[in-house]
């Protein structure tokens, strides 16, 4: 095999080839997520979040009220998002809020 039918061979390896992902630096299944894999997962993200808005929006309070949010699909090379407590907390043992308040809001707390 000459060096310009090699370098053809290597040129049009099927993507999905052991040869082709190590010149990409990819792994198997960061390239199973291909477009449409990645859209799809959107799609169902998208619809399981409109069904959480309306069972949400039109349930009864008092039985929705303990509901959370759908996670979405994992994929690789996403980190999973935190859940970050919106509750801002006056008096009491927490003090008086205003760090964290100030905090939500961009500026510095006065103490």
């Amino acid at each position: 095999m000459s060096w310009r039918e090699l370098r053809v061979f290597l040129r049009y390896l099927p993507p999905e080839s052991a040869t082709a992902r190590a010149i990409r630096g990819t792994t198997a299944e960061e390239d199973a997520w291909t477009l449409d894999r990645q859209l799809l997962a959107a799609a169902v993200d998208a619809i399981r979040e409109n069904t959480f808005a309306t069972v949400k929006l039109s349930g009864d309070p008092k039985k929705t009220s303990r509901l959370k949010p759908p996670d979405p699909i994992e994929r690789p090379g996403v980190t999973a998002r935190k859940q970050k407590s919106n509750v801002i907390r006056f008096g009491g043992r927490h003090g008086s809020g205003a760090a964290q308040l100030a905090g939500v809001l961009g500026g510095a707390a006065n103490q």
